[in-house]
């Protein structure tokens, strides 16, 4: 049965099993990555040749582990004790299937090469052969969480390579980016002409400046009022999910969504402000991860 078990010496370093998962009996860890809070997605059906893969898309803690198993143990044998063992921690299956003829044609091509399920390279993923497939969820009061597992058969080097994912699905901790003041905008103005500002929000793919920007909106009114002879452009970025021009007219359209905020709730003229939106094109961040993301989308105030 699969089961948790002590690091192994031939494990990569800093690596360990998912406590909700565990081990084959024998296997070895040669690939690990483990993020407090990304996104990730899941395999939760078949993928035809040539067709636009879909899959299930989570957020939350997200650990990725790649298994060696020596020793000719059939993939079949190894996929039936993890699924005895998830069944057992309260896991019921999703989504699962055998091989090409019931995952497609593009199924491990998807896993393992679009760099959207498995980023840890290929490893000792192989390609042609017999595999199977599950995407397994267990209900918990502090988040649901996801298994998606992929098990190997390797006939010519006599192993079994599997991988695994698991998502913890929880809420991103927030108030880790601190809201600047009006004294602390007008400092950044001074010194390096521009400050970027966090606390505005927009729904996905929306323009409209949500209740809870009344912070952040407040402080750039107050910056604005006491001194009356600042002009700025209001910039909006993005990060760069989607393409380039919708970004382009999503993040004009912020721009004039906050000016139009601060000229009437706050009485800026609207002479004073100018807006601008520039997309994905001055990050602060990769937008590799959704930590990056997180951190380019933003508005910024930038001198005249």
């Amino acid at each position: 049965m699969a089961a948790a078990l002590p690091g192994h010496a031939a494990d990569v370093a800093g690596s360990r099993d998912h406590p909700l998962v565990g081990r084959f009996s024998g296997a070895q860890i040669n690939a690990y990555k483990q993020l407090d809070y990304d996104e990730a997605l899941a395999p939760d059906r078949a993928i035809p040749k040539e067709s636009e893969a879909k899959a299930l898309a989570l957020e939350g803690k997200v650990t990725r582990i790649g298994y060696r198993i020596d020793g000719g143990k059939s993939a079949l044998e190894v996929y039936r004790n993890y699924q005895d063992t998830l069944q057992a921690g309260g896991f019921k299956t999703v989504f699962e299937c055998k091989g090409d003829e019931q995952c497609g044609g593009d199924f491990q091509s998807y896993v393992f090469n679009s760099g959207k399920v498995s980023p840890l390279g290929h490893g000792d993923a192989v390609f042609g052969g017999k595999y199977y497939a599950m995407l397994a969820r267990k209900q918990a009061p502090s988040g649901d969480v996801y298994a998606f597992l992929d098990v190997m058969q390797d006939e010519a080097n006599k192993r079994t390579p599997v991988f695994l994912q698991v998502v913890e699905l929880k809420a991103m901790q927030t108030g880790q980016v601190e809201l600047p003041d009006a004294t602390a905008m007008q400092k950044a103005l001074t010194e390096s002409g521009r400050v970027a500002v966090y606390g505005v929000y927009f729904d996905t793919d929306k323009a409209e400046v949500k209740a809870d920007s009344k912070a952040a909106l407040d402080e750039m009114g107050k910056l604005l009022q006491a001194n009356p002879a600042l002009k700025v452009y209001i910039v909006g970025h993005t990060d760069n999910q989607g393409s380039l021009a919708r970004n382009m007219d999503l993040s004009q359209k912020r721009a004039d969504a906050v000016a139009k905020a601060l000229a009437e709730s706050y009485r800026i003229p609207a002479g004073r402000l100018s807006a601008k939106g520039v997309a994905s094109l001055a990050p602060v961040a990769s937008n590799d991860a959704e930590e990056g993301r997180a951190r380019n989308r933003r508005v910024e105030l930038v001198k005249q």
